[in-house]
């Protein structure tokens, strides 16, 4: 079984910093300089996401990153053939795979393992073979899980956006129990849990109750709060929230 960690890890995102600078295409604001200002805020991991269209995170934001981050090194990517090559070149801690669509604003669900599993176990086994730890970023589904776990993932994130979206309180207490009833399956199997996508300074709160749950994936509410407050007390303040609610699990 996992041994189960006391304090809940944090993962900073910092996507949207490459998104500002894309969007003029200039050099700055540099995600390079935000990952190191994220560590030294208190951040556990550092996550990062190489789209196969380069919207935001360049490759140069990858080498340079892989050189410079002290905590742990999360590259997201689809199991695309010219992402893949440059992952086992570079060879992060931990890759993420996601599902990806070039019209999509954000990652809009989960990657479905089930029904592909001879491709991800695949990608899952090129990946270990580079001395990388994978993490599937998957729904929060019981067989998306067992699916995972027979592919061979370390670790499984759980997608949180349906909860983070929901638009009454009885659709996020439902989406809430999925998540439970998902990190409760990875648990038992004995896969490291993760979560994330649309967390924020409100909802992440019961999330944290979940007592599977080793690690947290934030991005743009933290790089959102960063505007008016820093992005120091920004990365500050989220660590607070989940310090001051993982107590209660």
């Amino acid at each position: 079984m996992v041994m189960k960690l006391n304090r809940i890890r944090l993962g900073v995102n910092v996507d949207h910093i490459a998104t500002l600078r894309q969007s003029r295409g200039t050099k700055y604001p540099d995600p390079v300089l935000a990952a190191g200002a994220a560590e030294m805020a208190g951040a556990d991991q550092i996550t990062i996401h190489l789209r196969e269209d380069r919207r935001h995170i360049q490759d140069r934001d990858v080498r340079i990153m892989r050189q410079t981050i002290g905590t742990v090194m999360n590259l997201e990517m689809a199991v695309n053939e010219d992402v893949m090559a440059i992952a086992c070149e570079v060879r992060p801690d931990l890759v993420t795979l996601v599902p990806e669509k070039r019209a999509e604003l954000t990652t809009e669900g989960g990657l479905a393992v089930v029904g592909r599993e001879r491709e991800v176990a695949a990608a899952v086994n090129r990946l270990n073979k580079s001395g990388i730890r994978v993490s599937l970023f998957i729904n929060p589904d019981p067989d998306e899980v067992r699916a995972s776990v027979e592919c061979g993932a370390e670790q499984i994130e759980i997608h949180t956006g349906f909860y983070a979206d929901a638009k009454t309180p009885a659709r996020a207490v439902a989406e809430l129990e999925r998540i439970r009833a998902a990190a409760a399956t990875g648990g038992k199997l004995g896969i490291a849990v993760a979560a994330g996508h649309g967390l924020d300074y409100i909802n992440t709160r019961d999330v944290c109750h979940i007592p599977e749950i080793e690690e947290l994936n934030i991005g743009h509410s933290i790089m959102a709060r960063a505007f008016f407050v820093g992005l120091d007390q920004a990365v500050r303040e989220i660590i607070q929230l989940i310090r001051e609610e993982e107590g209660a699990r």
